[in-house]
Order: structure tokens, then C-alpha cells, then sequence
């Protein structure tokens, strides 16, 4: 697609499924460059970031890009039996960087999610311990807490999620019909639930709200121009919770871009935005 590096196309088994995990040809120049592993939004399919992925690699990052659980090569598609949430996303994290640890020893480690992606990735960091990555990025995330919303958009918010959490309970799995694709209802209780109270859930026992604050990653936060889902004050809300973590936090603005941006079109035009990445990154220190 226009241009853009193919990848290899692999899978890591998890609780009788399988993750889909794209991985980049290696950039050029000195072997051995950052990696960064990219967690997708939700419902959106891992290959929708091969032009991301193709400006990554042109700053000197490699690039795997794995699909969230039930999407895209990740297999099976949510159903009625499946009751997974939150947790055993940011569980897929883990998978994710244990399957991939051969290529990754002694390299640069980054997560770098983008909105359901970025939450998986930071509770993973919360629940899971941050031994096996040096840093994470932030692009698109938000709490989406209504009540952060600017002017009255968030009176919208709270029946719109709440009406979604409701179909997907009574269904038992949400059609995505409209928003978000095709869904576990835990995903969508867990998230129905951070939109409701501006907190994450308990998971698996774990004051979750707690674990996040003890988080020491350094984290790079991009919120993006005229993002319709997640705006500038929901990334707020949620860099807000990171109280013991290094935050550099920042805008992906029109005028970088040259362009309109959104929630999603920002992946389209990330050649400045893989810059700063690659920026952020470089300024880590050496594991």
C-alpha cells in the first residue's frame, strides 16, 4: 500500500486463541535499533498502521504492530462466550513482549498505544511491572470521562456510552454497530465504566487507580487536533492519574501535520510525529 514495507505476519497463542502480531523489516542502518510495538484502538486492525509503521521506521525504529484481541488476525471474533475485559488485554501485552523477548534483549523497548490500545498498555505496566520496556507512548488516549469533555459534549457521552454498555450486556457482546467493531462485553463494561466514573476498574482484585499511580515509565503523551473521541482534556484526565511516572506531555497539532487530523487520520500523516517519537526514545536511558 502506497509504497509502505511489507511484514511478517505471526501469531502468539493465549487462552485458546491466538494474537495476530505483525512485524517490520528492520530499518536501515546499525542493527539493533529501538523497537517499538504498537497497540492498536479499538476495533481498528493492526494493518491500518502501516503507514505509522512506515514512518517509524524511516526515523530508525523498528516496528511490530500486534491486532487487540478478537480483531483483525487475532482470532476468535468476540461472542457471547467470551467474557474478556480489560484485563486480559493488558494480560495480551505481556504475550505479546515474552513472544517477542529473543529479538528484544538488549534493545530499546517502547509500547506505544493508540486510545484502547494505550490503556491496555499502561495497565499492563500497572498490573504486570514495567521490567521489560523502557518506555511508553501515548498517541490518541484519553479516559473518556464525561465530565472532561470541553463545553456540553459530555452530556452526549454518558447515555451514548451507558447505551452502548447496556446493548453489549443484553446481548452479551456488542455488534458494533456504529462504534468501536465487534466487541467482548467486558471490553466494553470496563470502558462504559472509565466513561461513567473517570476511573479505571478494579481488575482481578487490583486497586487499579492505585498501581497506575506507582507506574515509573517515562511516558510520552500526544493528544492529537480535533480528535472526536478523545480530546486534549481526556488525555489531561488521564495523564493526571500518572503521578509517579515522568510525563512529557504534548499536542499533535494541524499545523505539524499540514493537514486535518482526527482521532483516527492522524496515522496517515505521522511522519512528524514519528520524529518526536523517535526524539523520545533516543532520549531514553540505555537498558
Amino acid at each position: 500500500m502506497n509504497g509502505d514495507p511489507e511484514y511478517a505476519q505471526e501469531f502468539v497463542e493465549v487462552d485458546g486463541g491466538r494474537l495476530g502480531v505483525q512485524v517490520y523489516p528492520e530499518p536501515a542502518g546499525a542493527p539493533g535499533a529501538p523497537v517499538v510495538v504498537i497497540w492498536p484502538a479499538m476495533g481498528v486492525r493492526a494493518r491500518y498502521y502501516r503507514p505509522f509503521a512506515a514512518a517509524l521506521r524511516a526515523a530508525g525504529l523498528a516496528v511490530v504492530v500486534a491486532d487487540l484481541r478478537g480483531t483483525g488476525a487475532s482470532t476468535p471474533a468476540p461472542s457471547r462466550a467470551d467474557r474478556h475485559g480489560y484485563a486480559e488485554l493488558a494480560d495480551d501485552v505481556g504475550a505479546v513482549l515474552a513472544a517477542l523477548k529473543p529479538r528484544l534483549d538488549g534493545r530499546t523497548r517502547l509500547l506505544l498505544g493508540h486510545s484502547l490500545g494505550g490503556q491496555a498498555a499502561l495497565l499492563h505496566l500497572a498490573l504486570h511491572g514495567s521490567d521489560e520496556v523502557d518506555g511508553l507512548a501515548l498517541v490518541a488516549v484519553g479516559i473518556p470521562y464525561w465530565r472532561s469533555y470541553p463545553g456540553r459534549r459530555g452530556l452526549g457521552v454518558l447515555p451514548y456510552t451507558q447505551a452502548i454498555a447496556a446493548t453489549a450486556a443484553l446481548l452479551g457482546v456488542w455488534p458494533g454497530w456504529g462504534f468501536g467493531g465487534r466487541q467482548a462485553r467486558g471490553v466494553i463494561r470496563d470502558w462504559a465504566h472509565t466513561a461513567r466514573t473517570g476511573r479505571f476498574p478494579r481488575l482481578d482484585g487490583t486497586d487499579t487507580e492505585a498501581a497506575v499511580r506507582a507506574v515509573r515509565t517515562p511516558v510520552l503523551a500526544v493528544s492529537v487536533d480535533d480528535d472526536q473521541f478523545t480530546p486534549h482534556e481526556t488525555m489531561d484526565h488521564l495523564c493526571a492519574k500518572l503521578a509517579g511516572a515522568p510525563v512529557t506531555r504534548e499536542r499533535y497539532t494541524v499545523a505539524q501535520a499540514g493537514t486535518t487530523l482526527d482521532h483516527f487520520t492522524w496515522v496517515r500523516v505521522s511522519v512528524p510525529l514519528a520524529r518526536r517519537i523517535a526524539d523520545f526514545v533516543g532520549d531514553l536511558p540505555p537498558r
